[in-house]
């Protein structure tokens, strides 16, 4: 029987970024390579060998690490609810969780990714639900972990937005002053961004 690993990364690729005139994953991150490539290395630097599933547009600056437990899963182009039904009917890697993040998360680093993870670890140790954080009135699931248990649930799913898919499941709010899941979807949240990095291209 395989061992599962901890915890595994859902990287959301196949959004249109129309309010941002574009796609997002592949726009140049500040700190080199994509945006979707910087989630990736960040992932790699905290879990080397958790398995990553790319869903929707393979990224140009990792192409190199394919075959070494990257995968690019294919999107149905029907908003990212789908995607994610379709993905969990995909048979994915065994793992503990999974960290599903958006390309437009681009704040996290290592060290915030492992602090959010050691919380989520220690409020689902199991990995039955999905951990998220309340940002204001709303839950927000991208950028949280979400067990492995809840993917049979998850594939028979026929929601259309992420909120409704998320509300039929197990859920573990947490509050985290550790979470970074900034999303960058609009001009003004772009410009903020690249203004709180000084000194930085």
């Amino acid at each position: 029987m395989a061992i599962e690993a901890p915890l595994g990364m859902l990287l959301l690729t196949g959004g249109q970024g129309r309010r941002l005139g574009g796609s997002k994953h592949d726009r140049p991150h500040p700190s080199g390579g994509t945006w979707g490539g910087h989630l990736v290395r960040v992932f790699r630097e905290v879990f080397p060998s958790g398995p990553v599933q790319i869903l929707g547009e393979p990224l140009p600056d990792i192409e190199d690490l394919k075959g070494q437990g990257i995968t690019v899963v294919s999107d149905p182009r029907q908003g990212p609810a789908v995607a994610l039904s379709s993905w969990a009917r995909s048979e994915p890697p065994l793992t503990v969780r999974w960290w599903v993040v958006p390309c437009d998360q681009v704040t996290w680093t290592p060290e915030g990714l492992l602090a959010w993870y050691s919380q989520a670890d220690d409020a689902d140790p199991s990995g039955r639900g999905w951990v998220m954080v309340r940002e204001g009135e709303r839950e927000q699931p991208l950028g949280g972990f979400m067990g492995s248990s809840l993917l049979p649930s998850l594939a028979s799913f026929t929601e259309s937005r992420v909120r409704d898919l998320v509300a039929r499941l197990p859920r573990c709010i947490v509050k985290s002053d550790a979470y970074r899941g900034l999303d960058v979807d609009v001009p003004e949240d772009l410009q903020a961004w690249i203004g709180s990095r000084p000194g930085e291209p």
